[in-house]
């Protein structure tokens, strides 16, 4: 399918008109729509491709959809909602919804001493469209509610007045476009080495080549709705891997770290013989299968048979060893006759690369016999089930290649067992996988935050939560016999629905090994040890019991905290414990995905020790379209965001908060006006006594959102504790000196600068990185900022490397006050 249905709100008595197109060979010309699930009459609505409906009524909202079809099967739009209002019905209400941001520690704003104040959010839902929107197809831009109004408040806050712009007044305007971008690096499964220079391609259609480093990014084209990328080595060291990345239809990027699967060394064979070659070699166990390759079976491209030296390499990725989970292809999905996409539960997959022995042309194979020991099929129903299938690489999709049949083999000396038998040829160089349909599905509900306090309203979106199935064990649930399938998909303003094979006779029949992830950074499961806590974990008990929720460090402490496992029980619809989440029946898709926060659901948060960030024009960096346009926005170009750090390196007994004041600094529209504050603590450098680092964010001088005037921030760095200024990066202070003005350097409690417009790196102390995701740019750039390096990567704090600005703190005598509290109950003394 190339072309979706979009979405659409109309006003009763307009008209509306959905479109979709789908590609293959034959071509597909029979198109079919159904309203709400239910087929439409062509005879009545005259529809091919397109579908217009005049003078909606009520009853006609709901989700419509596309099938197209040609003998050679079928395809199934994603469902757009068509959203139909009363007349004199708002889509966008003027009063924006209610929005909490966290005030600074010393502000609390009412009697209840509450920390938290009330923004206000417009939804960015779309607005009812123009009727003189006809076509419904092109690349419109349409309307969405967003802000149309803000105004500045002050909040007292110890003896001084903190500035806050809030929503006053909401409106339909253009719809924001942001970029949508995978991101991410390509590596070795098994070594790490980087995939330099590989080649990726977008279906067939070749888009760029991986970097030096191995990293990529992918500008994801309107309208997808499966990203399916192809990645190449040119030197043919690897299997080529195609994924199905997730993406974040919000906009923004989202990280992605893809493995590849080295290939297996060549083995010698002779042509114009029988061969066999076994399949899986997990250690201790027996093969899965095995290739059967007969006499005269190479061929090459001109269909002549080949008799000579066949240099044979055979990868099989087992799924016996959960390593290889992270490399194997595809998201293990096909299309079924009703034009569904729907899921495969793999036994091995197999990538297979033939040559003549002296030229090293690549040969074809006429029929070849894949054999599958039965032995190795632990659940009886899919022996049945099993088939052979070949990954398309250019939709992602598994294609059916023929039936495995049950037939006994004799084994000479030793007993004879029974082998799943199937046909092939290999034609094209395809990734082959033993599998059987799975239906047995569920969704499960996860979400995540940005602290463990898992406020509703501080939800994080664009994180990439990956499940992979296990089927583990009878009796021993934390070490499963193999993984069957994986699944990765985006947190969305109300978390994530993931696909699941799930069971309602046995509950451990299915596990879920569940992990979250923010721009490459690993986010922490709630623990479930040293006992269960069902408020923390956010699922209820009897049914938490029966779930069996084990964070991975439940047994040995020293493993990580970045994961946890469940048993996928399918909810008994007769036991009302277990109508409320977070397992949902495959059909209860909807219900998941518009679940309210307080039914059952699994979590992730961020850990982020002693990290404070305040905007005076409030902005969710997880969600785009939450950015407004104003001179003290802190991020002013919703295309790019560009992330400022400057490391400070304290000598003292103790971490110390620091803390960056940011104001207008040259712009005359903002001169002297608060953009943000942001608190860091200092991390302890492991290797030096008495020291430790920060890495501390500030406001990136440059253009303010009009484009028109550069601002350069006047940034205050200030240790939150009884501190001098000892030392100034000679080479930072150098540049400031040559590059007026030259802000006051007065009091040895803080430093201020005018910070510079240019990026200048790490030899000043000084680290910027731009990149269309903030997270990731922040993100980037503290591992930079650690390192102490401008191309680096640490979590260890290097706090004598790359460093700006140096203090001295002491232990403060009992009753005197630090510079930052004087700075804090009487500024204007300060």
């Amino acid at each position: 399918m190339v072309l979706h249905p979009k979405a659409k709100v109309r006003v009763a008595g307009q008209d509306v008109t959905f479109c979709c197109k789908a590609s293959g060979t034959p071509m597909p010309k029979k198109y079919y729509w159904y309203h709400n699930g239910t087929l439409l009459e062509r005879k009545v609505h005259r529809y091919n491709s397109r579908l217009a409906l005049k003078g909606l009524a009520p009853e006609q909202a709901g989700t419509y959809h596309c099938k197209a079809s040609t003998e050679a099967g079928a395809i199934k739009s994603a469902p757009a909602q068509l959203t139909v209002l009363a007349q004199g019905q708002q889509s966008c209400k003027p009063e924006p919804e209610p929005s909490l941001v966290e005030l600074p520690g010393e502000c609390p704003h009412d009697a209840t001493s509450s920390r938290y104040y009330n923004v206000g959010h417009c939804p960015s839902a779309p607005c009812a469209g123009s009727p003189a929107d006809r076509s419904g197809c092109g690349g419109d831009v349409g309307r969405c509610c967003g802000v149309r109004r803000m105004e500045l408040r002050e909040i007292p806050c110890a003896g001084s007045l903190l500035p806050i712009k809030v929503v006053a007044e909401c409106g339909c305007g253009p719809c924001a476009q942001p970029r949508i971008l995978v991101q991410g690096r390509v590596t070795a499964a098994d070594t790490g080495e980087p995939l330099r220079f590989g080649q990726i391609f977008l279906g067939g259609r070749k888009v760029g080549f991986t970097g030096y480093k191995g990293s990529f990014t992918i500008e994801v084209p309107p309208d997808t709705q499966r990203l399916v990328a192809r990645f190449v080595d040119r030197q043919q060291r690897f299997v080529d891997t195609v994924k199905v990345l997730p993406f974040n239809r919000r906009g923004g990027a989202v990280y992605q770290e893809v493995k590849m699967l080295r290939k297996k060394e060549p083995v010698d064979l002779d042509g114009s013989r029988s061969n066999t070659i076994p399949l899986g070699e997990e250690s201790g166990q027996e093969p899965v299968g095995e290739l059967v390759l007969p006499a005269g079976a190479f061929l090459r491209p001109s269909g002549e048979v080949f008799n000579g030296t066949v240099k044979a390499s055979v990868t099989f990725i087992d799924p016996r060893d959960m390593a290889t989970a992270s490399a194997a292809s595809s998201d293990l999905s096909f299309t079924n006759t009703e034009g569904e996409i729907v899921p495969l539960r793999t036994y091995g997959m197999f990538a297979v690369d033939f040559r003549e022995g002296e030229s090293g042309a690549a040969l074809q194979t006429g029929p070849v016999e894949v054999r599958m020991d039965a032995g190795q099929v632990w659940m009886p129903e899919h022996l049945q089930k099993m088939k052979l299938w070949s990954l398309n690489p250019e939709t992602g999709l598994w294609e059916e290649e023929g039936v495995l049949r049950p037939v006994g083999v004799g084994r000479g000396k030793r007993e004879e067992r029974t082998f799943l038998v199937g046909n092939l040829e290999i034609r094209e160089r395809r990734l082959f996988n033993l599998d059987v349909p799975e239906d047995r599905r569920c969704f499960v509900k996860v979400r995540a935050y940005s602290n463990e306090k898992f406020n509703p309203y501080e939800q994080l979106e664009g994180v990439v939560i990956s499940l992979i199935n296990l089927e583990p064990q009878p009796g021993y649930p934390a070490n499963p016999r193999a993984w069957g399938r994986f699944d990765s998909v985006v947190t969305g303003p109300n978390g994530a629905c993931l696909p699941a094979f799930c069971d309602g006779q046995r509950p451990d029949a299915y596990s879920a090994y569940v992990t979250a992830t923010l721009g490459g950074e690993e986010l922490e499961a709630v623990a479930s040890s040293p006992k269960l806590n069902p408020n923390i974990i956010g699922v209820s008990q009897p049914y938490l019991g029966k779930l069996g929720y084990r964070r991975l460090d439940h047994d040995d402490p020293n493993l990580k905290k970045t994961a946890f496992q469940i048993n996928v029980a399918k909810p008994d619809p007769n036991n009302v414990d277990e109508t409320n989440g977070p397992i949902y029946p495959y059909r209860s898709l909807e219900e998941c995905e518009k679940a309210p926060v307080s039914a059952n659901h699994l979590r992730f948060y961020r850990v982020e020790v002693d990290k404070y960030e305040y905007n005076v024009v409030p902005f969710k960096e997880s969600d785009l379209t939450s950015w407004t346009g104003d001179y003290l926005s802190w991020w002013p170009n919703p295309q790019e965001f560009r992330a400022c750090f400057i490391k400070v390196q304290i000598e003292g007994p103790q971490e110390y908060m620091v803390r960056s004041r940011n104001v207008g600094g040259s712009h005359p529209r903002t001169r002297g006006q608060l953009y943000g504050l942001r608190d860091t603590r200092s991390v302890r450098d492991m290797l030096l006594e008495n020291t430790s680092g920060a890495c501390v964010e500030f406001k990136c001088s440059g253009m303010l959102f009009d484009q028109s005037l550069v601002d350069r921030t006047l940034v205050s760095i200030i240790p939150q504790g009884s501190c001098r200024r000892t030392a100034v990066n000679s080479l930072l202070r150098d540049y400031l000196s040559r590059h007026p003005p030259v802000a006051e350097n007065n009091h040895t409690a803080a430093f201020t600068m005018l910070a510079p417009v240019d990026p200048l790196g790490h030899n000043y102390g000084i680290y910027t990185v731009t990149d269309q995701n903030p997270r990731l740019a922040k993100e980037i750039a503290i591992g930079r900022c650690f390192d102490g390096t401008s191309d680096g990567f640490s979590r260890e704090m290097k706090a004598a490397t790359g460093t700006a600005i140096t203090f001295s703190c002491q232990e403060r005598p009992a009753g005197r006050e630090s510079f930052f509290q004087r700075l804090l109950t009487a500024p204007a003394e300060a």
